[in-house]
C-alpha cells in the first residue's frame, strides 16, 4: 500500500513538472496576432510595444519621409525584422515593421502604419499584412491595401520593403 502511494505521488510530480516545463517553453515563443487590424493594433501597444523595438538599423530616431507617410518618419522594428536585416536574408513569418509618420513639425503624429509578415496571408503582396492607424490607434485601413501594396511593389521590389540595406543599396549602421 505504502509503495502503490509512493509511485502515486512521483507519478503526479512528474506530470506537474512535464506541464510547468511546457508552460514554461511557450512564454519564451513570441506571440503573434491574427493578421486583423484589431489583434495587431493591441500586439504593437500592448503585448509587444513597438516603441520599445529597435530601430531600422540606418535610420535611427525621426528622418525625411515622403507622400503618402509623412514629412518625417521613425520606423520600429520586432526582433524578427531585426534579425533579418541584419543578417540580409527574407522577412521570416513573424517579422513586423511598424512606421510612425510626423508632420513637418516633427512633434505631431498623423499616423502609424505596419506591415506585419503572415505566411500564406497574401502570397501576391509578399504576405504582407499593411495597416494605417490614427494617432489613437483609429483603424483607417487594414488587410491587402492595395495602395500599400502597388506603391510598395513599384518601389520596394525585394520583399515589398522600401527602406534600408540591399532593398535599396542604403548602407546600414
Amino acid at each position: 500500500m505504502r509503495v502503490g502511494r509512493i509511485i502515486f505521488i512521483l507519478v503526479l510530480a512528474a506530470i506537474f513538472t512535464l506541464i510547468s516545463c511546457q508552460r514554461y517553453a511557450e512564454k519564451g515563443k513570441e506571440e503573434r496576432p491574427a493578421p486583423e487590424a484589431g489583434p495587431l493594433w493591441k500586439h504593437i501597444n500592448r503585448t509587444e510595444p513597438y516603441t520599445r523595438w529597435k530601430f531600422f538599423p540606418g535610420y535611427e530616431g525621426a528622418y525625411p519621409g515622403q507622400s503618402p507617410h509623412g514629412s518625417y518618419l521613425k520606423l520600429y522594428v520586432n526582433d524578427l525584422a531585426y534579425k533579418a536585416i541584419r543578417n540580409e536574408t527574407d522577412m521570416p513569418d513573424g517579422a513586423i515593421l511598424v512606421k510612425e509618420n510626423y508632420a513637418e513639425d516633427k512633434k505631431t503624429l498623423m499616423a502609424v502604419t505596419p506591415m506585419y509578415k503572415v505566411t500564406g496571408y497574401n502570397p501576391a503582396a509578399g504576405n504582407w499584412f499593411w495597416a494605417e492607424y490614427g494617432p489613437r490607434g483609429a483603424l483607417r485601413e487594414a488587410g491587402k491595401v492595395e495602395s500599400c501594396v502597388e506603391c510598395h511593389r513599384m518601389i520596394g521590389g525585394d520583399d515589398f520593403i522600401i527602406t534600408g540595406g540591399r532593398f535599396v543599396n542604403r548602407p546600414y549602421e
